[in-house]
């Protein structure tokens, strides 16, 4: 039986999957920085991102958005997202990978799986700062999400 959250879509979590201490640390500082007002949700592998989407609903609430590395430990991002996209009710939340990999072949694999967007992760926290502010204001302001699915 799935429990009624009652979150309306501000309060629904952006769940950050990253296995690097210093990246999690970075993203949260930014976030709190530009006064986001989802809470942050951290899986810091790909087998545990696979848990929390089999919690969703029922033990978790359904995130907004999801950033996804793509170098995890256990489980690699690609993985997690063909598995998130295979799903037939979360496949509708949008992911955004946010990966140090440049690789063209990572960009069209996630684009392929069904990433909404690419995002190369500066190692400049300035730039970083810049990202997360636009992350914010397209994907938690002006984009309008799929109801809690």
């Amino acid at each position: 039986m799935e429990r009624d959250t009652g979150m309306s879509q501000s309060d629904r979590p952006i769940l950050l999957v990253e296995d690097n201490p210093m990246d999690v640390d970075l993203t949260r500082r930014a976030f709190i920085r530009r006064k986001v007002n989802h809470p942050i949700e951290v899986a810091r592998d790909g087998e545990e991102a696979l848990a929390f989407i089999s919690d969703w609903g029922e033990k978790r609430p359904i995130p907004r958005l999801i950033l996804l590395d793509l170098k995890l430990p256990k489980v690699d991002g690609l993985e997690v997202l063909r598995h998130l996209k295979s799903h037939p009710r979360f496949r509708v939340i949008p992911v955004v990978v946010l990966s140090t990999s440049t690789e063209e072949r990572d960009i069209q694999i996630a684009y392929r799986e069904g990433a909404n967007s690419f995002i190369v992760k500066p190692v400049d926290f300035d730039q970083f700062m810049q990202i997360v502010d636009h992350i914010q204001i397209y994907w938690c302001t002006l984009n309008t999400p799929p109801p809690n699915p």
